[in-house]
């Protein structure tokens, strides 16, 4: 069971959620079951000793992100801050917030082309606004994206 986080504990979590810790509960976040082992995690991330991911994960525990159970790492609560809060997930899939946006309005502007009947002023003008507003979607989709931890 994940459970959120409180204000006040987020404040806390930010500060210590930095760098490849933040990488490691990335990979908690994207895991299927929401559990990883150190050397599943050693591999994945690409870190030179499984001690260096032992050190991340025992990190979160402290922060009371994961509990250990056994040799396992399982998620406990979940926390958006930082680049996170720009991120929905979606099964095992985490997927910028604009990206869903930028999907709805893609689908939109694409029916809008298919009954495109009668070039006039107003059909002008919500052809331009829907590809600029889809435009910028996308690309604001990709720029999230490349922020990903």
């Amino acid at each position: 069971m994940v459970e959120e986080v409180s204000e006040v504990d987020e404040e806390s979590i930010a500060s210590e959620l930095k760098g490849n810790t933040l990488r490691v509960y990335w990979h908690l976040l994207r895991s299927s079951s929401g559990v990883v082992r150190v050397r599943e995690t050693q591999r994945s991330l690409g870190f030179s000793s499984p001690a260096l991911a032992l050190y991340h994960l025992e990190k979160l525990a402290e922060l009371g992100l994961v509990q250990k159970v056994r040799n396992d790492y399982h998620l406990v609560k979940t926390v958006n801050i930082g680049v996170l809060k720009q991120f929905t997930k979606i099964g095992t899939l985490l997927l910028p917030r604009y990206t869903l946006y930028a999907t709805m309005f893609t689908t939109l502007l694409i029916f809008y082309v298919s009954q495109f009947r009668e070039v006039n002023f107003y059909s002008v003008f919500a052809l331009i606004f829907g590809i600029l507003a889809t435009g910028i979607l996308w690309y604001e989709g990709v720029r999230t994206w490349r922020q990903r931890p």
